[in-house]
């Protein structure tokens, strides 16, 4: 097994195979108005990097940092296809999203996450994120979860 993580343009179909299912469970999870990933064309932005994981060259996982100010990112859109999981992709991922956020110079990241997805929620705190309030254009959901992590 060998396992990669690179930034990669997100218009490919590997990438795609991703990020339709991931909307999909978000979709499942929450309703509409609790949903804040971000879509094909805003995760090709100027500030925005996106990574994909891939074990072999199968791409398993992806996950984006959006540059906000000068200051702090937000980790979007991290998923790992099911087939994928405990492999250590989203560490992997994670690990590659604080280094370019370092390398931005920024200091803090920071993330919204649902709370119905404990795996997500244990790996953000077991990384180093805590809890906050809604940050940004965030609005208090009691469907949602901040985080942030000093960097």
């Amino acid at each position: 097994m060998t396992v990669t993580v690179a930034r990669e343009p997100v218009h490919q179909p590997a990438v795609r195979a991703l990020l339709e299912p991931a909307w999909a469970l978000s979709g499942a999870l929450y309703p509409a108005e609790s949903n804040h990933h971000l879509d094909e064309s805003a995760l090709e932005l100027p500030d925005v990097s996106f990574f994909v994981a891939r074990n072999n060259t199968t791409a398993c996982g992806c996950g984006a940092l959006m540059r906000v100010d000068e200051r702090y990112g937000e980790v979007k859109s991290l998923f790992v296809a099911p087939a994928a999981r405990g492999l250590g992709l989203a560490r992997a991922l994670l690990a590659a999203i604080e280094a370019e956020a370092r390398k931005q110079g920024l200091s803090l990241l920071r993330l919204e996450t649902g709370i119905r997805q404990p795996e997500a929620i244990g790996l953000y705190e077991a990384t180093g994120f805590r809890r906050i309030a809604p940050f940004g254009t965030y609005q208090d959901d009691p469907l949602s979860l901040f985080m942030e992590k000093a960097l």
